[in-house]
């Protein structure tokens, strides 16, 4: 993750601001939150064992921290059972509370590919006991991710392919034409229940096929319009 330098007029050293790159800047964008939307694709829903026809959208968090971009995705610890998620990235340059849905897509600075790499272990027993999903989901290097690609340039992505290969079988593969919640309709809805930042960072939902990872594996995935992530487990 790269960051930048907050002042240090402070009782103790605060540690930097994560921040992710711009293709073809040498700035950086800083990260406030970074929300994930959950089951946003039906086929992806269904092998969870949901009905995406009666579900509202819903999030959750992962650490703004939780971003990195150096490539390698270190297995973490107390799983046995880490997943690979690939997800459009979604990076907000304004926010506010209940932002239109014509209105939303103002809001966007540009787009990215990431992971959300999840301790399935661990979130099937906090779903089971009824507990928070942070143990599963926002835990270190959990969201790999590429530089951002400005709207200015590429515009907004409604439709494309996304997929993963991990030792260069295909696991998953879908289109961005197949998100139950579009990114209007997701931004909008999430300034309903907070209050948007300019810095936050959406995670749009992942495409049917989640599997498990190991050391060693090599993840390539890609977005049509997007980009293309390599991440090597170790």
């Amino acid at each position: 993750m790269n960051v930048y330098e907050t002042p240090s007029n402070y009782v103790i050293e605060p540690t930097s601001i994560p921040a992710i790159p711009v293709v073809g800047s040498d700035k950086l964008f800083p990260v406030h939150r970074v929300y994930c939307v959950g089951r946003n694709y039906a086929a992806h829903a269904v092998e969870m064992g949901h009905d995406p026809d009666k579900e509202p959208p819903f999030f959750f968090q992962k650490n703004p921290d939780n971003l990195d971009i150096s490539g390698t995705f270190p297995y973490p610890p107390a799983s046995n059972d880490v997943h690979h998620e690939i997800e459009m990235v979604v990076a907000l340059k304004s926010g506010g509370i209940d932002i239109p849905v014509e209105k939303a897509l103002d809001c966007v600075y540009g787009y990215g590919v990431g992971l959300d790499m999840t301790r399935r272990d661990l979130q099937g027993k906090a779903k089971d006991m009824g507990r928070p999903w942070e143990v599963g989901k926002a835990f270190e290097a959990s969201a790999p991710c590429t530089a951002l690609v400005p709207a200015s340039q590429i515009g907004h992505p409604t439709e494309g392919k996304i997929w993963l290969d991990v030792n260069g079988a295909r696991k998953q593969t879908g289109d961005l034409n197949q998100m139950i919640w579009k990114v209007p309709e997701m931004i909008s809805y999430l300034s309903g229940l907070f209050t948007l930042m300019p810095g936050d960072v959406i995670l749009s939902g992942t495409p049917a096929g989640v599997g498990a990872v190991n050391r060693g594996d090599v993840l390539k995935g890609h977005i049509d319009g997007v980009g293309d992530i390599e991440v090597q487990v170790v």
